[in-house]
């Protein structure tokens, strides 16, 4: 695919549209707001599929993944209370848009994709907009302990459980964030780090994920 780096009025406006949406829904954090106005969507889309693009939808993005609602990444990047220079572990790179969104907040971002088409793929399109994250390739179930310890996770797939092997990568104080259930409908859950063996866990909204796959997952 060709890629048509263009961001006009119409773009713009349509953005603007969304963050009005996302408002109405309870997104209250300014700053995850400022965010979803500034990224274009519409790049990580075909041209084809452009008027997709601000709608309130996930949409397929190939090998049976999808790039997520906007709602639930903005739902998820709120939870993380990102702080600037933040380091953040994505589990799933997926699209890149989270990964996006993550750094206009101010974090650094080291993200781990499994299916490789993808990876290769969101390797070449992020840095062709200015973004430049830690990319990573494989299983996203066991973290990525070389560059631990994390002061935020985010899990953007539906786990079975929480991974132990991701919480020890926590910071004392981190965040995990990840959706817990079935291969239907997960929960999500708010992970905080209390000390070295202890963990305060917050169960909130029900959501549907494409599934966790790897050693740690389904």
């Amino acid at each position: 695919m060709a890629y048509k780096f263009v961001d006009n009025y119409r773009e713009r406006g349509a953005r603007k549209k969304l963050v009005e949406h996302l408002k109405s829904r309870g997104i209250a954090d300014e700053r995850v707001l400022t965010a979803i106005g500034k990224v274009p969507r519409h790049f990580f889309f075909d041209e084809t599929f452009w008027n997709q693009a601000y709608k309130d939808i996930a949409f397929p993005i190939g090998d049976g993944q999808t790039i997520s609602q906007p709602y639930t990444v903005a739902y998820q990047s709120e939870l993380l209370h990102i702080v600037k220079g933040d380091k953040v572990l994505e589990i799933g790179t997926g699209s890149g848009y989270q990964t996006c969104i993550l750094m206009e907040l101010g974090a650094e971002v080291y993200t781990i994709e499994r299916q490789e088409s993808i990876y290769k793929h969101t390797i070449r399109v992020l840095p062709g907009m200015g973004y430049k994250a830690n990319f990573f390739f494989g299983d996203g179930s066991m973290g990525i302990a070389d560059h631990a310890p994390y002061s935020k996770i985010i899990v953007t797939a539906g786990a079975p459980f929480v991974p132990e092997i991701l919480l020890k990568q926590l910071k004392i104080g981190g965040i995990l964030v990840i959706p817990v259930g079935n291969e239907h409908s997960q929960t999500m859950v708010t992970v905080i780090r209390v000390n070295e063996t202890e963990y305060e866990r917050f169960e909130l909204d029900t959501f549907r994920f494409v599934p966790l796959v790897g050693d740690q997952a389904w």
